[in-house]
């Protein structure tokens, strides 16, 4: 609203606009806090995917990595060192996809930031609009 329009109210006018302005930007902000919260909520979801599915390879590698060893300490040449090999890959992908869900899980990555740094740019508009 612009200077002139505020001239022609009267100060309870003015009280009254602003603390319906105040609300409506409140609940922008709650929508924008629920939806971001929602998105962090998938994340986590997605993390705790990643942390089973390496979990489940982990435990599956030990099982290969346990029987290669004893085929290849019981045989040091042939098949052992294939069942050996499969081992350490699954190994490998199960700690990348811990890795991935142990990120995904971080205080940092799940801070709602965007609605953060929108209600900082709000205030400070909110601020200059009070001058």
């Amino acid at each position: 609203m612009s200077d002139a329009q505020n001239q022609g109210r009267s100060l309870p006018e003015l009280v009254v606009h602003a603390l319906r302005e105040t609300s409506e930007l409140v609940q922008t902000e709650l929508r924008m806090v629920r939806t971001e919260m929602a998105d962090k909520v998938s994340q986590v979801e997605a993390g705790a995917g990643s942390l089973a599915a390496g979990a489940i390879c982990l435990l599956v590698a030990l099982f290969v990595l346990a029987q290669a060893l004893i085929v290849a300490l019981g045989d040091v040449m042939g098949d052992s060192w294939a069942a050996l090999l499969v081992g350490v890959v699954i190994a490998a992908i199960g700690v990348a996809l811990l890795l991935k869900g142990k990120k995904n899980l971080e205080p940092s990555s799940l801070t709602p930031s965007r609605t953060t740094r929108q209600f900082g740019k709000d205030t400070e508009l909110a601020k200059e609009q009070a001058r």
